[in-house]
């Protein structure tokens, strides 16, 4: 099973991915350049973390005009599962794969720390091996972070089920506190928080098994054995 880690100008997670893809969950990653084509023969995509482009003009606007996003929304229309964590959240928002706004954090402040997320939505590509309501210990770092929607929105994001995260404390002013949402189809996850960060023991001071679940959840869906 082949996962591909897109690599944009300014990227600073996907190293992070790729490793927890290949050397935590032994699956097969490969780092693709945003004006690449995808490679014919993957499973799943991620769009990573960081600052696309420095950020200029706003967070993933300009990402999600890249050559291989083209690519990126004909496998979201096959149903692919694909996972953007904090900028790549960003870029799939960006490019209209997933619903409402990336705002500035409340503080108007880059936050660094860690939190807690509950799952809302456990019949996603990247949740199915997690519980309704299960609390996850998990890293955040941004400062473009506030998830925003207009009522209507947020009122199909619940009715639809797409409310996949939410946080378990205030932390950056985002519309119902969501921290990942998915498309209507549910192969397409974003998430502002960082699981790449959080599955393993050595680097998350609280439990990494409930990070870990989300890339386990992936394994599951591919067909894997964890």
């Amino acid at each position: 099973m082949k996962v591909a880690v897109i690599v944009f100008p300014g990227s600073n997670c996907d190293r992070d991915m790729h490793h927890v893809l290949t050397d935590v969950f032994h699956l097969q990653s490969q780092l693709v350049w945003h004006t690449d084509e995808l490679p014919k023969n993957i499973d799943a995509i991620v769009l990573p973390g960081g600052f696309s482009y420095g950020d200029r003009l706003r967070a993933g606007v300009i990402a999600a005009h890249s050559p291989v996003i083209k690519d990126v929304k004909k496998m979201a229309e096959k149903g692919m599962p694909i996972l953007g964590v904090c900028n790549g959240f960003q870029i799939l928002v960006e490019s209209g794969l997933l619903p409402g706004a990336l705002l500035k954090n409340t503080s108007l402040n880059f936050m660094c720390k860690w939190t807690e997320i509950v799952v809302k939505n456990n019949k996603t590509p990247f949740t199915n091996k997690l519980k309704m309501d299960q609390r996850i210990p998990i890293a955040i770092a941004n400062g473009e972070g506030r998830y925003y929607a207009d009522g209507k929105t947020l009122e199909l994001l619940k009715k639809n089920n797409q409310i996949v995260f939410t946080y378990a404390e205030e932390v950056n002013g985002a519309s119902l506190g969501i921290a990942g949402i998915s498309n209507k189809q549910g192969n397409v996850v974003g998430m502002m928080p960082h699981p790449e960060r959080s599955a393993e023991q050595i680097i998350n001071p609280n439990n990494s098994k409930p990070a870990s679940l989300i890339f386990e959840s992936l394994l599951n869906t591919l067909g894997v054995t964890a």
